[in-house]
């Protein structure tokens, strides 16, 4: 399995190039991004992120002084506003005094008990924003590998999380570079109705392969 995951990667970042994620000049930038990415698209984000920015609260440490409603104004691009506010002046704080640990699992658990930090959240900020090598699952990850054929899915996202990283070395890089092309596919090819003619994987795709034999 560790050469077939590989050699999806390889097709991926042949098909596509290196996608340079997480978008964000800073650490606390990408911290920020990760929670204000929740249910919303990303143009949506860095608009909410540029006027963060504007305001001079694109930080952690801006945000713990940060009045409420200031902070509402900036993100409601982002949806959900009041609630992200809420979120990121909280989460802000707790990491502000906080030293992450050195023990991953630990600094994992800290952020899961986070309010409005779940699995997919804790694990961007973890890869993207520490460099720790959690896979971060999404609906897209769950796509493609489900049409792949190696999971369902209704599979639970530490299910999914754990099947992959058995196979993969824990390298935040490849981890990175990975997830971000899977996004790439998602979006391109692989979408909820796929144009499997044209995607890369289709050869070795048991949905596309189906398709095919469908048709014909």
């Amino acid at each position: 399995m560790t050469k077939h995951l590989h050699q999806i990667y390889q097709i991926l970042f042949e098909e596509f190039g290196p996608q340079y994620w997480w978008p964000g000049e800073t650490r606390d930038e990408i911290i920020i991004g990760a929670i204000l990415t929740q249910n919303t698209n990303w143009a949506n984000v860095e608009k909410a992120i540029n006027n963060l920015k504007e305001k001079q609260l694109l930080t952690l440490s801006a945000l713990t002084k940060a009045n409420q409603m200031t902070v509402v104004e900036c993100i409601k691009s982002a949806g959900y506003f009041n609630q992200k506010a809420e979120r990121l002046i909280l989460i802000s704080k707790a990491l502000q005094s906080y030293i992450p640990s050195r023990d991953k699992h630990e600094f994992r658990s800290f952020l899961l008990s986070l309010k409005g930090i779940g699995p997919e959240t804790a694990d961007s900020i973890l890869l993207y924003a520490y460099n720790i090598p959690f896979f971060v699952v999404d609906a897209y990850t769950k796509r493609i590998f489900s049409r792949l054929g190696y999971i369902l899915p209704s599979q639970r996202y530490s299910s999914v999380q754990q099947w992959i990283m058995q196979y993969l070395e824990p390298d935040s890089d490849l981890f990175n570079e990975y997830h971000a092309l899977i996004v790439k596919l998602a979006k391109t090819k692989c979408k909820k109705r796929p144009m499997c003619s044209s995607c890369p994987l289709k050869d070795l795709c048991r949905y596309a392969m189906n398709s095919v034999l469908w048709i014909l």
